[in-house]
This record gives C-alpha cells, structure tokens and sequence, in this order.
C-alpha cells in the first residue's frame, strides 16, 4: 500500500496542529495519483509528488480543498508520537505545558492499569492538548479532559473505561478520572485533587499519577468561573465555545514525554 495514501501528516499553523489527508476524498486522491505515478517519467512522479505535497499545504492552512471540505480545526497541539515510548512504562512523567506554567505528573501503572493504558494513548495521540481546566473548585480540585476540539471528542471521548480497584487515596496533587456513580464510566476527564478528599475513595475514584513538580501551578488555575462552562457544549462546539464564553480559562497547551 502506498506510503502517502496511509500515513498521516500532521502540520502546526501558530501551534495548532491540522489533521492532513484524513478526508476520504484526498485519500483516494492519492489512490489516483500513485496509479498515475506507476506509468509516469521521472519527470511526472516529480511532478505527482510536488502536487500531493501543494494538497497538503492547502489543508495545513485550513483552505477548503477542491476534493472536500478541506482539514478539520483542533484546537490544541499534537504531541509528537515518536517522542514517546511505543508502550506505556510502568512508571514515568509527563509535562503538562500549561498557559501559566508547567505541572509535572508521575504516573504509576500499577496504582490503576487501566486507566494509566488509557491516559496514555490520549496523551500520546495529543488528546489533552488545548484542553481546558473548565470546573475549578477551590480547595477541592480542578478537572480538565474535553478536547477542544469537538472532532477528536466524538472519535475517542464516548469511549468508556473499565474500572480500576482504588489503591491510593484522593490526597492534594493526586490525579484521578472524573466519572459517574455508575460503574465503568470513565473516560477521558480527569481531575488533580487540591483538597483532601479522601472521601472519594470509597466511591471508587481510583488516583493513578500524582503531581511531582507544579503543585503550586495547580492551586493557581483560574476559578473565577468555577462550574459555569456546560460540558455538552463544550464537546459538541469545542474551545470556540469556551473561548467566547470564558475567555480567561487556564489551560494545557501540550502534554510530553519526560521520562
């Protein structure tokens, strides 16, 4: 199978990322032109080649393609995959970059192999980048985990998780998943304790990482909106919703790898 008929590019225009070529009709754009290409000179597979790149460009800057609607807009930046180890290790950090400063996770398979499998493929995918902290309660926690992109949150946030037996308590700076009283509800909201909340435990909240650098990051994350921002509206229109509505929300400008 051809390389560019597979692969998918991914492209920053002022460090939001376009999703290239993932359209049906620019991939059998690229059927075409690798048949083409088979019969061609030296001089039209150049050609062919430099064409394909000129459909990419024109996605990456958001430009409607003549073969479709042209790429999607996620609102935050992708993580780069190939900085990150194929599989989750049993322990390591991420960086979360965020709009007023860096918080650094550890995360620990074992405290909740679940849900640590799962967080690490949303990261790794960049699902947590341009994500807001869109429910600030003092003393108690900040929750984050809609992507601001409407797109990616139809394609991997109505999928639920498995639960995880609780082994560590909701202590300041623990992270844990955000869910329902019904079992097997979570998904991709999370939350960093800055309360003692010990009294989740037994209502099956099960912490997986814990801040190691940046609590103070945490405790400053803006509450001036506290729960306002409606979460339907937030997975169904995205950051344009929350930009327009609360517009001095804090938020992840990416996730890495540290180690």
């Amino acid at each position: 199978m051809p390389v560019y008929a597979t692969m998918e590019i991914r492209g920053w225009v002022k460090g939001a990322p376009r999703f290239l070529c993932a359209h049906q009709c620019d991939r059998n754009l690229a059927e075409v032109i690798e048949t083409k290409m088979r019969k061609a000179t030296l001089f039209e597979r150049f050609f062919g080649v430099f064409s394909l790149g000129v459909l990419c460009q024109i996605c990456l800057l958001g430009v409607p393609s003549a073969f479709g609607q042209g790429a999607p807009e996620p609102a935050a930046a992708t993580a780069e995959a190939s900085s990150w180890p194929e599989t989750a290790p049993d322990v390591f950090k991420v960086k979360l970059e965020c709009s007023h400063g860096d918080i650094i996770l550890e995360v620990h398979k074992d405290w909740a192999p679940i849900g640590v499998e799962h967080f690490y493929e949303l990261a790794k995918m960049g699902f947590y980048d341009g994500a807001r902290f869109f429910r600030v309660v003092p003393g108690f926690m900040s929750q984050f985990g809609i992507s601001g992109d409407p797109e990616m949150t139809r394609k991997y946030g109505e999928k639920n998780i498995k639960d995880d037996p609780v082994k560590q308590s909701n202590t300041p700076g623990m992270v844990t998943y955000a869910k329902t009283m019904a079992p097997n509800s979570r998904s991709t909201q999370l939350f960093i304790n800055t309360g003692n909340n010990t009294f989740l435990d037994g209502q099956g909240f099960a912490p997986f990482a814990r801040v190691v650098e940046g609590l103070d990051v945490v405790k400053k994350i803006n509450s001036e909106y506290g729960e306002k921002p409606n979460q339907m509206k937030i997975r169904t229109e995205g950051n344009e919703y929350l930009n327009k509505a609360f517009p001095n929300l804090d938020y992840i400008e990416k996730v890495t790898f540290v180690e």
